[in-house]
């Protein structure tokens, strides 16, 4: 290998450029892969939401700003009349569901009471996408 100008002469500067930039790539890649979402760490709650909870279309909405707050986790219905469920994904996001599930629910819904139980950081997701439960 020569050397001019202080750089190796068997690789132009323009493919170095393309390998760091690939490297850089790469790094986000692997970051976005492991739920690291700006630095954050990944969370999981277990919840039951009591009140006027079912027949109001609380577990459809309980999905969709589960899927538009980008987390995982799955809702369903108890026989005594609550909703239960799980919630899992960024930290900063499972607390932004965990906001809505205790204040705002389905627009037909009457929250009297949210417990969240089984708080705890999660290494990887152990759910993928947000479902309902039968």
């Amino acid at each position: 290998m020569q050397v001019r100008d202080g750089r190796a002469a068997c690789l132009p500067s323009c493919w170095r450029c393309t390998g760091f930039c690939l490297l850089i790539a790469l790094i986000f890649l692997i970051m976005s892969n492991s739920g690291v979402d700006g630095g954050g760490k990944l969370s999981s709650i277990d919840f039951e939401i009591f009140g006027n909870v079912q027949g109001v279309c609380f577990r459809m909405y309980t999905e969709d700003q589960g899927k538009k707050l980008g987390v995982n986790g799955w809702v369903k219905n108890t026989r005594q009349g609550t909703v239960i469920g799980q919630v899992q994904g960024p930290s900063n996001k499972v607390q932004q569901m965990k906001a809505w599930l205790s204040k705002v629910g389905s627009p037909s819904s009457r929250i009297d009471r949210a417990e969240f139980t089984n708080e705890r950081d999660i290494p990887k997701l152990e759910i993928r996408g947000f479902g309902t439960r039968y």
